[in-house]
């Protein structure tokens, strides 16, 4: 045991009354809810890189955090692991997540990191074997060090891409040896930065090769996890290749892959892209490319990407409702890919930060659960598309141009504009939020 958190007791569920703020008010992991509790719904996940990794700074400063496990040594990376541990039992959460530069440190070269990962990950099996918290999901930092300026699947140097196949076959490696449930690419610098300087046909179609070797190689070891990409647009590159939902998946189409691999859809990214987080979700589950999400928000007054801790409950229940839709996780979960402030020194903040998100997301949840089973919402849906039910409207469909044309004259048809009655169905919402 480390002394880092001592004095902060286990987290346990008081109910909504309670004044403690070392309890959930919300998050009952045992309550069940639509046949299923409430632990298997969320399958929360702690980020390793916020949590241990990251030392406070900003675009605008540096290091505010002076955690005892900073440094450079593999002594010191099991100390962050010792304290990770006791900080998952103390949420009682059941999963983790990392990057390999977050558990492990930076090497002289490509042996000595991979020896560090290889000592850090058995040292992380020995804790999940005697701790509850196991692996959600594992990737790769292909962004940070300067090697990946220029991006890593996509970098013109060709000797970076076999670094970059190297690395993630050595993540893949760590995540299957530790039962991982997902492998995660994350293309932090899989973009462009100007057109004077790039052949973006030469550039996807190395990333979509890279893809389907990723895909390759996780057949050949028998890993039974799923693939996820993690759109992002913009932010740290001009224009980054996995923009959005619907980018990826014609990316996925094009090199064959939309059979093999899904998304993990960030909230904070896909307000980036213009988009809602709800919409990208129900988006990828229209396409069958679901499979997790990191749950954070942004601050909607600054341009970029602020991985702040969920605490609006009635915006991330329309995230949760369209998850419920699509049946819920399969090998998923909800990743806290949130940050504390920077100003946030105390130990006790990086507990309260997670208590307080993993109850606005239980809030959340209940809530789209009970609109969901109320099925108010669903069969206003189901009223509104009630016409392509007929015999002739699937005719439509199935005939040619000419043929619907034909109904017009024969039916002399002059249809009328319905009410999509918005309002309506947003007070039905909100009476359950």
């Amino acid at each position: 045991m480390t002394d880092f958190f001592q004095g902060i007791p286990q987290i346990k569920y008081e109910g909504p009354s309670s004044t403690n703020e070392f309890a959930f008010r919300h998050y009952n992991p045992d309550e069940v809810i639509l046949g299923k509790r409430m632990e298997e719904h969320m399958r929360f996940a702690v980020a390793y890189w916020h949590s241990f990794a990251w030392p406070g700074g900003d675009p605008f400063g540096g290091q505010t955090f002076d955690r005892p496990w900073f440094g450079d040594s593999l002594a010191l990376a099991k100390l962050k692991a010792d304290v990770a541990f006791e900080m998952f039992d103390i949420l009682n959460v059941p999963f983790y997540c990392f990057h390999d530069a977050d558990i492990r440190p930076e090497g002289a070269s490509f042996a000595e990191s991979k020896r560090a990962l290889d000592e850090v990950v058995d040292y992380l099996g020995q804790k999940q074997a005697a701790h509850k918290t196991q692996l959600l999901w594992g990737t790769a930092n292909m962004f940070s060090h300067r090697r990946w300026m220029a991006g890593a699947a996509t970098n013109p140097d060709p000797d970076v891409y076999a670094y970059a196949a190297a690395t993630v076959k050595a993540n893949m490696d760590a995540t299957h040896k530790l039962g991982g449930a997902n492998y995660v690419l994350w293309g932090g610098r899989e973009g462009y930065e100007t057109l004077l300087n790039t052949d973006l046909k030469a550039e996807r179609e190395h990333a979509g090769r890279f893809l389907q070797q990723v895909v390759e190689y996780k057949h050949k070891i028998g890993f039974k996890g799923a693939i996820l990409i993690e759109p992002k647009p913009q932010e740290p590159s001009k224009h980054q290749y996995d923009y959005d939902v619907a980018t990826v998946y014609g990316f996925l189409v094009q090199f064959g892959l939309e059979k093999e691999v899904k998304v993990n859809i960030e909230q904070g990214h896909a307000i980036l892209a213009g988009h809602s987080f709800e919409h990208e979700i129900a988006l990828a589950a229209s396409l069958g490319i679901f499979g997790s999400i990191d749950m954070n928000r942004n601050d909607y007054q600054s341009g970029w990407d602020t991985d702040q801790f969920p605490n609006n409950h009635a915006e991330k229940a329309l995230a949760f409702y369209e998850i419920l839709r699509a049946g819920g996780y399969t090998t998923g979960g909800t990743n806290f890919d949130a940050k504390i402030r920077r100003q946030s020194l105390d130990p006790e903040d990086l507990i309260l930060a997670h208590v307080g998100g993993m109850d606005t997301c239980a809030r959340a949840l209940k809530a789209a659960a009970a609109l969901l089973e109320d099925g108010a919402l669903e069969k206003a849906r189901a009223d509104r598309y009630a016409g392509w039910e007929k015999p002739e409207a699937k005719a439509l469909l199935s005939g040619s141009l000419e043929d619907a044309a034909a109904v017009v004259t024969a039916r002399n048809l002059n249809p009328e504009p319905k009410s999509g009655r918005q309002e309506r169905l947003e007070n039905l919402w909100n009476r359950f939020i």
